[in-house]
C-alpha cells in the first residue's frame, strides 16, 4: 500500500496535521497504526490541569504500545493494568510498582500471586471469592470494591459484567477486613465515551450515597477510583479536556467528602486522538441495479483492528483523496471471509462516488482499541502493524 499506487496525477489527502500527513504519504506493507507520541503528551497534560490532585492511571489496555508507555513514564503518570502481562510490560519499561493497580476484577491466584511478589499492593475485586484469592495469595493487600453502575448516560454503558451492588460492596467491605486485607474504597466506571461531563452526575450521585453509607456505617474509607469515560471525539462534538475533567473533578469532590486519595483511569481520551489508521479501499460494489446503496470493502475490519464498530457503538471518521466531491451513502465493510465483518449498515456512510479499488483511506482517532482488539490472522490477514512517529 503505497501514497501513489494509483499514479503520480491521483488526489492526494488534505492532511489536517502532521500525523495525517505522515499517514497518507508514508508506504506501508498493510493496514497501519500510526501514532503521534506528541499528541498524547499534550492530552496527558491538558486532562491532568483539569484533574488537579487526581492520580492519573492510564488503561493500558487502551493502547500498550512501547512508545506511549514509556512517554507517560517520564510525565510521572500511574498505571491501571488488567493482566500479569501489562504489568510486565510497564515494569520493564521502568514504571515504579507502586503506581501500578491491578484493576481486573476477575484474575488468576497464580497472577495475584506474582504481582505480589513484584511489588503490585493494590488490587480491585467485586466477589467473596476474589477477596479470598487475593487474601491467600497477597496477604495484607490493599483493595477497593468495584460498584456496578446501573445509571449511565454514557455512549457505551458498561452495567453488565463488572462490579457490585450497594449491600453487597458494604458487606465485601467486612470480609476483606476479616481476610485481613485493607479496603481502602470504591471505583467504578461511568461508561466508555461519556460525551459531557454533566453526563457523570446521575452516576456520581449513586456512588456518593454508598460511600456515604460506607462511612457511616463505620468504614474509614480514603480512595474513590472514579475509572474511565474520558470521551474522544468521533464526529460529535466533546467539551476540551481541561475543562472536562475539571468539571467532574468538581462535582467527585463534593460527593465522596474524606477521599485523600482520588484515581482516574483514562484510555480512549487519553489516547484516541493520538492515533490514524492508514488502509486501503479492497472493492467497491452494488448487489443490484435497485441497490440505493454501494458496499465499500476496505483493507481492515472488525476482526483487524475496528472491533469498536460493534453495534455501531463507534463510528469513526475517514479521509479520501476524494473528499470535497460528491458523495453518497455506502455500506462499509472489512476484507475477511466472514458476514460479521460489516462495519456501518444501520447507518450507512457518506462517501465520494469517486472512491475506488486501491485508493488510501484514513480512518481518524484511531488510537484507542485498535491495536489491542486486532486478531491474530484471522483469515490469514496479519494483525494491525503500529508506527509511532
Amino acid at each position: 500500500m503505497t501514497a501513489a499506487n494509483a499514479g503520480a496525477s491521483a488526489p492526494q489527502i488534505r492532511a489536517a496535521n502532521r500525523l495525517e500527513a505522515f499517514a497518507a504519504t508514508a508506504e506501508f506493507d498493510r493496514p497501519t497504526l500510526v501514532l503521534d507520541v506528541d499528541r498524547v503528551e499534550a492530552q496527558y497534560h491538558a486532562l491532568k490541569s483539569g484533574l488537579g490532585r487526581a492520580d492519573i492511571h492510564y488503561a493500558v489496555k487502551a493502547n500498550p504500545h512501547r512508545a506511549i508507555l514509556e512517554r507517560l513514564i517520564a510525565l510521572g503518570s500511574h498505571f491501571d493494568a488488567a493482566s500479569r502481562g501489562e504489568i510486565e510490560l510497564c515494569l520493564s519499561l521502568g514504571a515504579k510498582a507502586e503506581h501500578i493497580s491491578f484493576g481486573n476484577t476477575i484474575k488468576r491466584a497464580a497472577d495475584i500471586a506474582w504481582a505480589h511478589s513484584a511489588g503490585i499492593t493494590v488490587f480491585a475485586a467485586d466477589a467473596d471469592e476474589e477477596l479470598e484469592k487475593i487474601a491467600a495469595h497477597a496477604p495484607g493487600a490493599s483493595v477497593y470494591i468495584r460498584l456496578i453502575v446501573e445509571t449511565s448516560n454514557a455512549d457505551w454503558p458498561l452495567t453488565r459484567k463488572f462490579g457490585c451492588d450497594r449491600d453487597t460492596a458494604l458487606r465485601l467491605l467486612d470480609v476483606a477486613k476479616d481476610l485481613g486485607l485493607t479496603p481502602l474504597g470504591f471505583s467504578f466506571h461511568v461508561g466508555s465515551q461519556t460525551r459531557r461531563a454533566e453526563f457523570w452526575e446521575p452516576t456520581l450521585d449513586e456512588m456518593g450515597a454508598i460511600w456515604q453509607a460506607a462511612r457511616d456505617a463505620g468504614h474509614d474509607l480514603g480512595l474513590i477510583n472514579i475509572g474511565g469515560g474520558f470521551p474522544a471525539f468521533y464526529g460529535e462534538a466533546i467539551q476540551a479536556p481541561a475543562e472536562y475533567a475539571a468539571r467532574v473533578m468538581e462535582m467527585v469532590e463534593a460527593r465522596f467528602p474524606g477521599a485523600a486519595k482520588i484515581m482516574a483511569e483514562p484510555g480512549r481520551g487519553l489516547v484516541a486522538e493520538a492515533g490514524v489508521i492508514a488502509c486501503e479501499v479492497m472493492l467497491t460494489s452494488r448487489k443490484s441495479e435497485r441497490d440505493v446503496h454501494r458496499w465499500v470493502y476496505l483493507s481492515i475490519g472488525r476482526f483487524s483492528g475496528l472491533a469498536e464498530t460493534e453495534g455501531e457503538a463507534i463510528r469513526y471518521e475517514f479521509a479520501t483523496p476524494h473528499d470535497g466531491g460528491p458523495t453518497g451513502p455506502c455500506i462499509l465493510a472489512g476484507p475477511s471471509c466472514d458476514s460479521a465483518d460489516v462495519l456501518y449498515e444501520k447507518r450507512p456512510t457518506q462517501l465520494p462516488l469517486a472512491l475506488a479499488a486501491g485508493d488510501r483511506v484514513l480512518i481518524r482517532n484511531t488510537g484507542a482499541y485498535t491495536s489491542t482488539y486486532s486478531s491474530v490472522c484471522f483469515n490469514g490477514f496479519p494483525p494491525l502493524d503500529v508506527v509511532a512517529i
